[in-house]
């Protein structure tokens, strides 16, 4: 009973997780957020994979998918003190978020909630011909604490995710163990008839 229990609790978290990363990815993908987009696709298979086991009574799958949710929460501790620009990190630098290959910038920065979204014209001189110059007011959350949003959620079911993982590892290695130890009392505590290897010689008598 407690292995069934705590299998579909982890199951559900591992939908409720593929739900939240799979709308986060989405909002990446608006926003040209490389790095981001990366990281959830690696998210998103191993969770599958997690599912998988956790169904399929597969340690080996449950275990991979904790150890990659330690990795997971490092991730979204780093991109909260991105966002929130802790010690020297900025969060209007390219290289970590794009690669450098595109501008950075949240898809929540001009589709915030209020967010108005006004064209500076003309734009100023060191502004690239490229790019358009814009002017954003209004918002009622700024886009970084959307993102660290986004970021607390995934922390917290992850954690609930590495807890769950490990104790269904646990009930379903007890129940490995369980299955053996019966298994080997049965296999010793019948013995069938055995054959004896010696023959026992008879004389015989004839009669002339």
């Amino acid at each position: 009973m407690g292995c069934c229990s705590g299998r579909c609790t982890l199951a559900f978290i591992c939908g409720m997780q593929l739900i939240s990363i799979l709308e986060r990815q989405i909002f990446d993908f608006l926003g040209y957020q490389w790095a981001p987009i990366l990281t959830n696709f690696i998210h998103i298979i191993t969770v599958i994979l997690g599912l998988f086991g956790t169904v399929q009574f597969r340690p080996r799958y449950v275990t991979g998918y904790a150890v990659w949710l330690v990795l997971w929460v490092t991730w979204n501790v780093f991109v909260i003190c991105f966002y929130l620009e802790v010690g020297d990190l900025s969060k209007d630098t390219d290289l970590i978020m794009t690669f450098n290959i595109s501008m950075h910038r949240s898809w929540w920065m001009e589709n915030g909630p209020g967010c108005r979204v006004t064209p500076v014209s003309p734009p100023p001189s060191w502004a690239p011909e490229d790019h358009r110059y814009i002017s954003i007011a209004g918002c009622v959350l700024e886009y970084q604490y959307v993102e660290v949003a986004h970021s607390s959620l995934q922390i917290i079911l992850a954690l609930a995710g590495f807890i769950y993982a490990c104790y269904v590892v646990k009930l379903i290695s007890e129940e490995e163990d369980s299955f053996d130890f019966i298994g080997g009392f049965d296999s010793y505590g019948y013995q069938g008839p055995q054959k004896t290897s010696h023959l026992q010689l008879q004389p015989m008598y004839m009669s002339k």
